[in-house]
């Protein structure tokens, strides 16, 4: 008899009280024809609507009260300690994601630590493009590897490997995309799936511009936590091609006198040195937290 797999489902909930009691419904009728062991945590993240009280009619699950809206991140790590399965699977509360590509996830779990949905012709609002394409091109340069799609919230991890990454996680909307940098940067196994999702059916998104700069600074944050020289080092050549650039110019304006070294060109060269070396001593240090780790 074939064992049955186990999955916690951890659905945030933020102002979802049109969409929620559907998406609950959707996600327990595919769940009925799949051989699983399940429990689904709906994480309320102080609905301002009465998302709340729809929680309350729904049988079957465990809801979760959050004081005061915390965050998209925070409402999946409140879901995580609540969890009693290793198999966790992110699902969101607006309708948008399908139920039926759960069993082709779930294909995945004994081998890989992180199934992540990739969205097939999906592209969002056209104000957020250029934005989502530097971002994106960023995300697979320093990661050094091409990531079909960063930031979607469908996915399946492993309960004790996000957990070991918990302090690090932000509380907001990049969430899913420091999630997958730090699993990339720790060489852990990922599998992408393809998907499709629904036009959303809940509240408005919660994305803003100035996410999209909380994004880049969490990105460069990571990628320095786990492969620092990603960073570093392509600031050192920019540095040195300005010394080069530098040294010229003095070489040119001193040539029909002695050769004379600005000031900028030595600070120039003095702080490619000096980059280069922090660079290798934080990832000395990378690599002493990862042997700490293991």
């Amino acid at each position: 008899m074939e064992q049955k797999t186990n999955l916690s489902i951890i659905i945030p909930a933020y102002n979802e009280e049109k969409s929620i009691k559907e998406t609950i419904n959707g996600l327990e009728k595919e769940l009925a024809k799949l051989n699983l062991n399940y429990e689904i945590i709906v994480v309320n993240d102080a609905s301002t609507d009465k998302t709340g009280d729809v929680l309350k009619e729904i049988s079957g699950i465990q809801a979760i009260n959050h004081p005061h809206n915390k965050g998209y991140g925070a409402s999946l790590k409140t879901g995580i300690g609540k969890a009693k399965f290793e198999n966790l699977l992110f699902f969101d509360a607006d309708g948008q994601h399908k139920p039926e590509y759960i069993s082709e996830m779930i294909k995945y779990v004994d081998e890989f630590d992180l199934i992540s949905g990739t969205r097939i012709g999906y592209k969002g609002p056209t104000i957020r493009q250029p934005g989502k394409k530097l971002l994106h091109w960023l995300s697979n340069y320093l990661s050094q590897q091409k990531i079909p799609d960063f930031n979607c919230g469908f996915r399946i991890v492993k309960k004790e490997q996000i957990s070991k990454f918990a302090h690090l996680l932000c509380n907001g909307l990049s969430f899913a995309t420091t999630t997958l940098l730090l699993f990339i940067g720790e060489g852990l196994p990922i599998k992408y799936v393809p998907i499709t999702i629904n036009k959303r059916k809940g509240g408005k998104s919660g994305v803003r511009p100035k996410h999209a700069f909380d994004t880049l600074i969490l990105i460069l944050q990571t990628i320095l936590l786990t492969s620092p020289l990603r960073v570093f080092l392509p600031m050192t050549g920019l540095l040195i091609l300005f010394v080069i650039v530098s040294f010229v110019n003095d070489m040119i304006y001193s040539y029909h006198a002695n050769l004379h070294i600005s000031s900028t060109t030595l600070f120039l060269s003095i702080s490619s040195v000096l980059i280069f070396f922090f660079g290798l001593l934080a990832d000395q240090m990378a690599a002493i937290r990862k042997e700490i780790k293991k």
